[in-house]
């Protein structure tokens, strides 16, 4: 310690404080507000930063629950046309079942009205030919019977004698 005081000076003590008061006179008039309107400025663009950060968050969040509403409404008009569209289909369907069962029975109808024109003209056709097999008959067993004179007579006095009953 004594060397420390031998060596203090009080003249040189005072150029060191000059010298340091100076510098930071200096340092005050054209360092300091640079540095501080740096250190000022790096800070505002800090919170700017981070206030735009916070806001794209908060977009992001609000275009995250837009983009789910879409994607709701979304699959909602989706099930609605799938369901539209099995309802078109099952109608589809029932027409032309409908559709085709009409068909079916007009069809059946038209076929048994021409089974029973058939069936009619069959039994006409029938009765035509029993008619025509009994007159042929007939005449043969007439010109049998009328072949005999005595036949003739005895058939037509039994025919007046049944008249005359009746």
């Amino acid at each position: 310690m004594e060397k420390l005081i031998e060596q203090f000076s009080l003249g040189l003590f005072v150029w060191q404080l000059v010298l340091f008061i100076g510098l930071v006179l200096l340092l005050k008039k054209f360092a300091w507000k640079p540095i501080l309107d740096a250190v000022e400025e790096r800070e505002d663009g800090i919170k700017d930063a981070l206030d735009s950060a916070e806001k794209a968050k908060l977009e992001m969040q609000n275009l995250q629950a837009d983009n789910q509403k879409l994607l709701k409404e979304a699959r909602a008009e989706r099930e609605d046309m799938l369901k539209e569209a099995r309802d078109i289909k099952n109608k589809m369907i029932e027409d032309a079942k409908s559709e085709a069962q009409a068909q079916a029975n007009k069809m059946i109808a038209q076929a048994q009205e021409a089974i029973e024109g058939e069936k009619k003209a069959a039994m006409a056709e029938l009765k035509s030919q029993v008619a025509g097999l009994s007159l042929q008959i007939a005449e043969k067993v007439v010109r049998e019977e009328l072949s005999n004179k005595d036949k003739q007579i005895k058939l037509v006095e039994s025919m007046l004698g049944e008249a005359k009953l009746n």
